[in-house]
């Protein structure tokens, strides 16, 4: 069986060097090209050793040199939003980890992968232990009236609540079928101290050096609380998950939201 082509976009990022190093080390998989939005060479050196690709901001240009049948994109909401119409366009498949696309965002992603008869794996963490605390949290939700979570990232995360936790908390009610009971705070000495709040879940988040990705779940109910955790060292985490879903992505039409849907959970 022949491998899978693959261009990689925001090939520079902690992510793109992360899935740029797996993939060219498996036999399943071929790097065919790379997108980054500032580059100075028209060539990337592929960890492996086994030669070069070609390199550009401009993803149409490698689209058309490259001929990928799948993007794997890890870049930010903003690049991901003027990339996917164009890729999506010309009958390439899509993986994207980028977090902060709307609902909206997703709606149209679904509908070009649709119309131009591809399929696009969205999902705001490829992590296997944070897809099963994900379905977990979402099966005992329903048991509790209470929920916080706290999400934990290295200071150079951008975004703040992590895709992950608001993911989480989604599931969550989606499993109680209703918001969880927000406990109104009479006196708040320090201003936004309760974290941030969506359908009754507070969610907190922290930056600082020593965490990579983690994610806490505390569910309450009188007299008793349940704590999920999950704790991530390495982006070593997410290649399984990426691996997974560019091998499936091949076989779908239209848009697979989250990696839980490619696992009987």
């Amino acid at each position: 069986m022949k491998p899978i082509k693959v261009v990689v976009h925001g090939a520079l990022g902690r992510m793109g060097k992360e899935v740029i190093n797996a993939l060219c080390h498996d036999p399943e998989f071929q790097i065919v090209g790379a997108v980054e939005k500032a580059v100075d060479q028209t060539s990337l050196t592929l960890p492996d050793g086994k030669g070069q690709v070609p390199f550009s901001a401009d993803l149409v240009a490698i689209l058309t040199e490259c001929q990928p049948q799948v993007v794997v994109d890890f870049s930010v909401a903003e690049a991901t939003k003027a990339a996917f119409p164009l890729i999506l366009g010309r009958g390439v498949h899509m993986v994207t980890g980028t977090t902060g696309l709307s609902q909206d965002d997703l709606a149209e992603i679904n509908r070009l992968a649709e119309a131009h008869k591809v399929g696009v794996m969205a999902a705001p963490n490829f992590s296997l232990g944070a897809v099963v605390l994900t379905c977990l949290a979402r099966l005992a939700a329903k048991h509790f009236d209470y929920a916080e979570v706290i999400e934990m990232h290295h200071e150079r995360k951008v975004d703040a609540p992590s895709g992950t936790a608001l993911a989480a908390v989604r599931s969550m009610v989606q499993g109680r079928g209703k918001p969880f009971i927000y406990p109104p705070t009479t006196k708040e000495s320090l201003s936004g101290c309760r974290g941030g709040q969506l359908d009754g879940v507070a969610i907190h988040s922290v930056r600082s050096p020593g965490y990579m990705a983690h994610l806490e779940v505390i569910l309450g109910i009188a007299g008793q609380t349940l704590t999920l955790r999950h704790d991530q060292i390495s982006r070593e985490a997410f290649m399984p998950g990426v691996k997974l879903a560019v091998k499936e992505v091949v076989r779908r039409k239209g848009l697979i939201y989250g990696l839980d849907a490619l696992f009987e959970l």
